[in-house]
């Protein structure tokens, strides 16, 4: 399909899935499993049947760097010399605005083949569990596209989770002329009441996959009709290469709504394609439990565990040991610094448990006390008033941005390894045992040209201790 184009929308914060799941590192961008991590397995799944250069990342802009990590990761293994595009969201606004500021920027500056180009927009935290049904489903949606219809897809239940929205569609002979395993899309209920969880599901329902697929002229048209605060904001604006997106005095203007809010609940023009078996949403950790194999009691344990006598239990461990006995639907997940401990049927309350994530507790909703970066990671071990201490670990032939503090001095001791440091003007070479200090706004870079990691020993001092107290000079991935 050398004409499609996909926008992977990969800008969450994955509360559903805390403790993982971080603001600053959310569950796109960890693995489950594999070499790959979510975002990178829709990826692949989508270029089996979309030319991978027309597939764009729709993200927020304190993503890009990860996002960038995880493409280049990808674009080696499809032997891509230019780089895979990213469209940036300024702050957080939900669907619906990331959705057209992408649609816009395929128009603008991508699409040279046809008038109106067919778009799949897809969330990045699914699972394809059959990629040949996959993408031969999605391909039926193309003609009902092309003639002005946008496509849902969904998994047909009688099943009610009030974590899931819900499409009600019926047979309709325009549409099945066009395509003949194709619906008439003729409600959609979003997070169901009590009342009809306890009613169930009459008639023909599917689970609603957060997949659509439409022209750009029928996305346009329709936003303009339903949610005219989103056109007129992007109707005039060029979005470039250079600056994939519009600044964020505007953007902030944008409503935060989701697409289906904000278009497809409205639209007329709405078509269902039934997915049947061939996907399964990742957005809880009921879900996550589910698609895992399981042993002869029901049991998943993953990570550093020791059970005795627990049934139908999950156990995610990362990091500590994690002893369990007599559990029963029970999910259990631990990371270094935060534990969840919940019955099953209660996992839908994870998302208010993150949004309390507040005051004192606002780093444990935020990042991890381990933080990947393109040159390694770093850990931190213990903060304090007006002092950070980390363990920071560079990579052979990696380097950290030139950068300067206002707000902190650094102490750095070498733990293991060889360091080639910047301070100032000068370059200075230290062994294991030896360390260095780096002034407030003194500029200053760490690089390890050894053949084995880099290990410093980093002790913050200053008023502010956080990453946003970093102005990089220079970056060799791109992050200035």
């Amino acid at each position: 399909m050398t004409s499609v184009y996909c926008i992977i929308l990969a800008g969450g914060s994955g509360s559903r899935l805390w403790p993982v799941s971080r603001e600053m590192f959310p569950k796109q961008m960890f693995k489950l499993g594999g070499d790959y991590t979510l975002f990178q397995k829709t990826f692949l799944n989508i270029a089996d049947f979309i030319d991978d250069k027309n597939i764009i990342t729709a993200t927020n802009v304190k993503y890009i760097s990860s996002m960038k990590e995880q493409l280049k990761v990808l674009q080696n293994k499809f032997y891509r010399k230019n780089e895979y595009k990213i469209v940036s969201e300024p702050v957080s606004r939900n669907t619906a605005p990331s959705i057209a500021l992408a649609v816009k920027y395929i128009i603008d500056n991508l699409n040279h083949s046809v008038k109106s180009p067919v778009i799949l927009s897809v969330p990045a935290d699914q699972l394809i569990t059959n990629r040949i049904e996959f993408s031969e489903i999605v391909s039926k949606g193309i003609k009902l596209a092309e003639a002005g219809y946008i496509v849902s897809f969904g998994t047909e239940t009688s099943e009610v989770n009030e974590n899931f929205g819900y499409i009600k569609a019926r047979k309709n002979q325009s549409i099945t002329e066009i395509e003949p395993a194709a619906l008439k899309t003729s409600k959609f209920i979003e997070k169901p009441s009590t009342k009809i969880q306890k009613a169930g599901l009459k008639g023909r329902f599917y689970i609603n996959s957060g997949l659509y697929m439409y022209t750009a002229d029928t996305f346009f048209a329709e936003l303009k009709k339903y949610s005219p605060e989103i056109y007129k904001l992007l109707n005039n604006k060029k979005i470039t290469d250079s600056i994939p997106s519009i600044s964020m005095n505007d953007f902030e203007k944008m409503p935060n709504i989701s697409i289906d809010y904000a278009v497809m609940e409205k639209s007329k023009k709405m078509a269902t394609i039934p997915l049947n078996t061939a996907w399964k949403d990742l957005g809880s950790w009921s879900a996550i439990y589910d698609i895992s194999p399981k042993d002869k009691n029901g049991n998943y344990f993953t990570g550093n565990t020791i059970d005795m006598d627990s049934k139908n239990s999950m156990v995610y461990s990362t990091s500590k040991l994690a002893a369990t006995i007599g559990l029963k639907d029970t999910i259990v997940v631990e990371t270094e610094d935060a534990i969840l401990v919940s019955d099953n049927k209660s996992l839908k309350s994870v998302n208010t448990i993150y949004k309390k994530l507040n005051g004192q507790n606002a780093s444990k909703r935020e990042i991890h006390k381990t933080v990947y970066r393109p040159w390694g990671y770093y850990t931190v071990l213990e903060n304090g008033n007006g002092f950070l201490t980390k363990c920071i670990t560079v990579n052979p032939n990696a380097k950290l941005s030139v950068q300067l503090h206002h707000h902190r001095s650094e102490h750095w001791i070498i733990l293991e390894g060889t360091a080639t440091i910047q301070k100032g003007d000068e370059i200075v070479t230290l062994n294991a045992g030896e360390s260095i200090d780096i002034g407030i706004e003194e500029i200053h870079s760490l690089q390890n040209f050894g053949k084995e990691q880099l290990k410093v020993l980093e002790v913050q001092q200053g008023d502010i201790l956080d990453e946003n107290d970093i102005e990089r000079l220079q970056d060799i991935y791109g992050r200035v």
